[in-house]
């Protein structure tokens, strides 16, 4: 018998607690009250009354705050109060089933009762001695002319987490005023399982009291059967409004048979009833509309894969976006899906496969339930399996079940236009890196209006992000599944073409940036078909800086070169490489510097095996030459020397090759500055011959470069009045003529100031060295800055003059910190070390 008492004092806890959040608990509160708290119970109905007020405020707040442990301690204490009522006074459940069951006729089941006989609507309670067989909760369809209020929103199956910020965002969207005289309407979009329907739902729950004559529910995805396409009408609308009216007591005898007319017949049954209706995964404005409820306080909730901006504009629906989950979020959602346990005995794997995951929690759920399902999978090696991100998609589903990655994005996938589809594929093929529309329009072979109209589509979609600048970025699983598609869709060869497309579009791009920081330059590839026809943005009013543009679009080059190089694309490779070199020139970027020159010496070596003409040839080995010597310069810098000598030897065996004296010069440079360490004789022999080649072939500023490394070796062999000759003459050199080099001119003389101080004469070496500081600032040459501060800080301190020093060192110091070079640590100690002697 107990076991049937408590059953009963469950089910009335239940119902009295529905009760407290209902509009009629001011007038039910009352009789509650009187019921409760007589025949020996301590509390009189006042104080039973102001007990059930007390919960019921607490019920409220816990609500609001989504505190469901306080809830569930409410309900048990009321099923705990009700059960010693029925022990103690067996005759009072005939009263307390009867008024439950007047008060909240809709709330529970049909209960076959053998202790007070007949069948009951409601909460049954058996308040007497129980003997023999007792059916509890067996469903029947209520009496004629009763009427169940519609509570069709799925259930919460999973803790709230993180997403406070976008319930406070959907509070605001839906109003909150008792008094309302509008009908609300909100939109929850963002990316496929990124949780739209779980905040919803949600939200639902939580303002449960707003709507005391139900909520209804349609899930438009699996009324398609995930199905719909762009040129469909996306869900059945008619058929989503007769499951509506059925909610609302139509029957099937007298549903209207055309969608218009059960559009109005769900105005007029609307009308006089405040209600709550969540359309989830709706895909057009269309397919809203007709669900708007009639009365003011009435709300409609869209969830959707899209920003359904026309239903913003026609009908002020108010938008809430849903992004993913940062790295707190998904954690704590891993740990309500695995245990807590599972999170805290492999941290660093937990971790790794929220990344991997990408803060999705439909990713994230369908991990989870592959360790749930598997005993023997670690997540150390789930998280390894998904590392590997050519079978990651594969990975995040459940065998041949519906719950997968893939399956998630379809909907909104299938949705998009032929045109949009198409470049969302070949977006897939694209580096990992936000891209612009003249990017996606060189990707797809598109024009740039084109492009940006697509790319906005997409963006509409939630399978790009925008980023501040304008740019668009795919999200790491999502790039997976366009990848995914591409493979099967695409015709063969087309992501070669793809490949080659960007390839083309960055070469252009890199080599009038690389003009534009200096025209005049030794350069192998013959770009001028290629460029005649192009529009060159940095020389355009308004155009970016060389340098920036390149800085900012460096990992995404050096991924072009990458696929280029995969694609065999040789002819491309080696010139991108070639002029992706000024950035290097300028910013020290030494593996990225290092991997770029050393794809496109691989690229020109194939280049010449493949050539079919002798012009062919010489380009490729002259270009083989001009890398090979340009990559001795990060080598050597990485401390590689042995590499770099024998890049340097073959470089010169290629240069020789070929009839290109500049070439030959150049490497005879490159060769003066690797020898300078170990053979300053031999250094000086190659600046030498670099000085003859290059005026041989009339290239002055060549010529100055290699006088500038030669005086610099003169001076540290002690010919300090040798070098300065030399020096002062490569300095007028750069400066002479239509392209003036200011950069290679303040190298200069930054060396003639050393030379002056190597003679002794400080004043002229200060003056030379602050103009060398002030121009190497100004062309942004922080390296080569930092240097000659450096030098005058010396001079200062041997000169006594401790303010001065403090002043260079300081300014040496934040550059050597901002590069997050090793000498700042000494350049401190210094200069704490000054100020200790002061």
């Amino acid at each position: 018998m107990e076991a049937e008492l408590a059953a009963l004092a469950a089910s009335g806890a239940t119902t009295l607690v529905g009760l407290m959040v209902s509009e009629s608990w001011e007038q039910v509160k009352a009789q509650l009250a009187r019921l409760l708290g007589r025949r020996g119970t301590p509390d009189s109905a006042q104080d039973g009354e102001q007990v059930l007020q007390t919960d019921r405020d607490r019920l409220a707040s816990a609500r609001a705050a989504l505190d469901q442990d306080t809830e569930t301690r409410l309900h048990g204490s009321w099923q705990q109060r009700i059960l010693e009522i029925l022990r103690s006074d067996p005759s009072r459940g005939d009263e307390l089933l009867a008024l439950l069951a007047e008060l909240a006729p809709q709330a529970g089941p049909t209960v076959v009762s053998s202790v007070f006989g007949g069948v009951n609507h409601g909460p049954a309670f058996q308040g007497s001695a129980i003997y023999g067989n007792v059916t509890f909760h067996v469903p029947r369809p209520a009496p004629a002319g009763t009427r169940v209020k519609p509570d069709q929103v799925p259930a919460v199956t999973s803790r709230f987490i993180n997403r406070s910020a976008e319930l406070a965002r959907l509070d605001e969207a839906m109003g909150t005023e008792p008094g309302a005289t509008t009908v609300a309407v909100g939109m929850v979009h963002g990316l496929s399982g990124v949780g739209k329907s779980a905040l919803a739902r949600w939200w639902a729950r939580k303002e449960r009291h707003r709507f005391p004559d139900g909520q209804l529910y349609v899930d438009f995805e699996v009324l398609h059967g995930h199905t719909a396409t762009a040129g469909s009408a996306g869900a059945d609308v008619s058929e989503a409004l007769a499951m509506v009216l059925r909610g609302l007591h139509v029957a099937d005898e007298v549903m209207p048979a055309s969608p218009t007319e059960r559009a109005n017949l769900l105005r007029t049954r609307s009308a006089g009833q405040r209600l709550l209706v969540v359309l989830d995964g709706v895909s057009r404005p269309s397919q809203a509309r007709p669900f708007i409820p009639k009365e003011p306080g009435s709300a409609l909730l869209v969830t959707s894969h899209r920003h359904l901006g026309e239903l913003t504009a026609t009908d002020s629906a108010r938008p809430v976006g849903v992004g993913p989950l940062d790295g707190h979020g998904g954690l704590a959602l891993l740990a309500d899906l695995c245990g807590q346990q599972a999170v805290v005995g492999e941290p660093e794997a937990a971790a790794r496969l929220v990344e991997l995951c990408a803060g999705l929690p439909v990713a994230l759920r369908i991990a989870a339930a592959r360790l749930l399902m598997d005993d023997t999978l670690s997540m150390t090696a789930l998280t390894a399996e998904l590392n590997d991100e050519t079978g990651r998609l594969a990975g995040l589903s459940l065998g041949d079940e519906e719950l997968s990655m893939s399956a998630a994005l379809g909907p909104s996938y299938r949705l998009l236009p032929p045109d949009g589809a198409r470049l969302y594929r070949l977006l897939g093929w694209l580096p990992a890196h936000p891209v612009d529309a003249a990017v996606a329009a060189a990707a797809a072979d598109l024009d740039t209006a084109a492009a940006q109209r697509l790319l906005r589509t997409l963006a509409t979609a939630h399978l790009l992000e925008t980023t501040q600048d304008g740019r668009y970025r795919m999200h790491d699983l999502v790039r997976l599944h366009a990848r995914e598609r591409a493979a099967q869709e695409e015709p063969e060869g087309e992501q070669t073409d793809v490949a080659r497309r960007l390839a083309t579009h960055y070469l252009a791009a890199t080599a009038f940036a690389d003009r534009a920081v200096k025209r005049n330059r030794l350069r192998i590839a013959r770009l001028s078909p290629l460029l005649e026809y192009t529009v060159d943005p940095f020389q355009a009013s308004g155009g970016p800086d060389p340098l920036e543009w390149l800085d900012a679009e460096h990992s995404m080059i050096l991924e072009v070169l990458r696929t280029a190089a995969l694609h065999r694309l040789h002819t491309l490779v080696w010139p991108l490489s070639e002029a992706f070199t000024v950035l290097f020139l300028h910013r020290r970027y030494l593996a990225s510097w290092k991997q770029s020159l050393q794809l496109g010496v691989a690229a020109a070596v194939a280049a010449g095996q493949a050539a079919e003409t002798a012009a062919e040839m010489e380009e490729a080995v002259g270009a083989e030459a001009r890398l090979r010597s340009l990559l001795s310069r990060p080598l050597m810098d990485l401390g590689d020397h042995n590499a770099a000598s024998i890049e340097l030897e073959t470089a010169a065996a290629r240069a020789e090759a070929t009839s290109n004296l500049v070439l030959q010069a150049s490497v005879q440079e490159f060769t003066g500055r690797y020898l300078e360490l170990a053979d300053p004789a031999g250094a000086v022999r190659a600046y030498e011959r670099s000085v003859a080649l290059n005026t041989r072939a009339g290239e002055q500023r060549g010529a100055a470069i290699a006088a500038f490394f030669l005086g610099r070796v003169q001076d540290a062999q002690g010919g300090h009045a040798q070098a300065l000759t030399t020096l002062l003459r490569a300095r007028d050199d750069l400066l002479a003529g239509d392209e003036p080099d200011l950069r290679m001119a303040a190298r200069v003389s930054a060396a003639i100031g050393a030379a002056y101080d190597h003679l002794g004469d400080s004043s002229a070496a200060t003056t030379a060295l602050t103009e060398a500081v002030d121009a190497l600032h100004g062309q942004k040459a922080t390296h080569y800055e930092a240097e000659a501060l450096l030098q005058l800080a010396d001079i200062a301190h041997r000169a006594g003059h401790t303010a001065q020093e403090r002043t260079w060192l300081t300014r040496a110091l934040a550059i050597h910190t901002t590069n997050g070079s090793p000498q700042a640590q000494g350049l401190q100690r210094r200069l704490n070390a000054l100020d200790t002697d002061t």
